[in-house]
């Protein structure tokens, strides 16, 4: 609280007497005043501080912030001028604040203007990066300064609240699932031609979890829309081709691969039931899925003509999918699941490479050498 002090009174002697002035709409939670309003973004950076990064975790009132988030957020802001959303702000005022309603009685009580003293102190509780971003893009676009933002107000009273109310505020914050996030993209390319593969692709079609991630034991779906993302964004990535030539050479590489796969249209058939083929099979986890589309991607390199590479992709009949295959141990599975660490990736594409006759690069080759060495211990 030392440092949120002093900065207050020196501000305090060049301020005292003036004030900012919102319009507000009043509301009360756990029978404190709180007030909503609207901020120019321009005013954002000058009156939302951050100034705490120094100060040791038990005395600040939010997090460090994790500037590796700003340019992302910032190119969001920036490429999408006509069609961001960014969710209100919320912050504590540390200092005297007054509110004065358009009546004294009815719903005129609840709506009218916020005075806050210049010398106040405005700590954000939730939004810090954003605040953060808007500061970046207005750098570019000065422009954005006339759009607005919400901000919720509390009073602030005390480090112990702000500590609360940052930890109330992140408790039940749950993400969404890859999937749904991929299923209403609307702006990525790859997301859409991936929606487009799920519902109509006839290795996908009708066998797409479109909104979670992981599958239940019992569920009758084979893949889900996440993993499909994932290899297809493997399969295409670095490949210099345009969104019509993209959705064409995924659908048939993914058909190539299908016709390697006899499970797969056993499962359209319903002649298998999905549950038993996850359960005995890698093929449809996420995991295969990415290597397939690694895979893939080395042979669209070398050319995009299917009578070039389809050769290559045949030989996955070859392969034994099945759990049961000593060569996943370790590779693929651990501890009896199936992993989809980065390390684990890498292996399971490095067999299917070798089993199609393609060359590991010298990282690859070094990481395959490391694995048998682990083996052979």
């Amino acid at each position: 609280m030392g440092s949120r002090t002093s900065s207050k009174t020196k501000h305090s002697t060049t301020s005292t007497g003036f004030e900012y002035t919102f319009p507000a709409i009043r509301g009360i939670q756990a029978g404190r005043e709180f007030y909503v309003s609207m901020c120019p973004l321009r005013l954002i950076p000058k009156m939302f501080m951050f100034d705490e990064e120094g100060l040791p975790p038990e005395v600040r009132a939010q997090r460090v912030l994790n500037k590796g988030r700003l340019p992302a957020l910032t190119r969001y802001l920036l490429d999408n001028p006509g069609d961001y959303v960014f969710s209100a702000l919320t912050a504590s005022i540390d200092g005297d604040l007054r509110f004065s309603g358009v009546s004294d009685e009815g719903a005129g009580m609840r709506i009218g203007q916020i005075h806050i003293p210049m010398d106040a102190r405005f700590l954000i509780n939730d939004g810090q990066h954003r605040r953060a971003a808007i500061e970046v893009a207005l750098q570019e676009n000065p422009d954005l300064g006339d759009e607005t933002i919400a901000v919720v107000f509390f009073h602030d009273t005390g480090l112990a609240r702000c500590q609360q109310m940052f930890a109330d505020l992140n408790r039940h914050a749950v993400r969404p699932s890859r999937s749904i996030g991929v299923l209403y993209d609307h702006r990525d390319d790859l997301a859409q031609l991936t929606k487009l593969l799920a519902l109509k692709s006839p290795v996908f079609k009708g066998c797409v979890e479109m909104e979670q991630s992981t599958l239940s034991s019992r569920s009758r779906r084979l893949f889900t829309l996440s993993a499909i993302y994932s290899g297809t964004q493997a399969l295409l990535q670095g490949l210099e081709v345009d969104k019509k030539e993209a959705s064409g050479l995924a659908q048939a590489y993914w058909e190539a691969v299908d016709r390697t796969i006899p499970e797969w249209e056993l499962v359209r058939d319903r002649s298998l039931c999905a549950p038993d083929v996850r359960r005995d099979f890698l093929h449809s986890h996420s995991l295969a899925l990415h290597a397939l589309g690694r895979v893939g991607n080395s042979l669209l390199r070398e050319s995009t003509d299917p009578v070039r590479w389809q050769p290559a992709v045949n030989r996955l009949k070859d392969v034994d999918w099945g759990r049961s295959n000593a060569d996943w141990s370790g590779r693929a599975i651990l501890g009896g699941r199936v992993s989809k660490s980065h390390q684990n990736l890498a292996l399971t594409t490095n067999y299917l490479r070798l089993r199609l006759g393609l060359p590991l690069t010298p990282e690859e080759q070094q990481a395959e050498e490391a694995f048998s060495h682990r083996g052979d211990a």
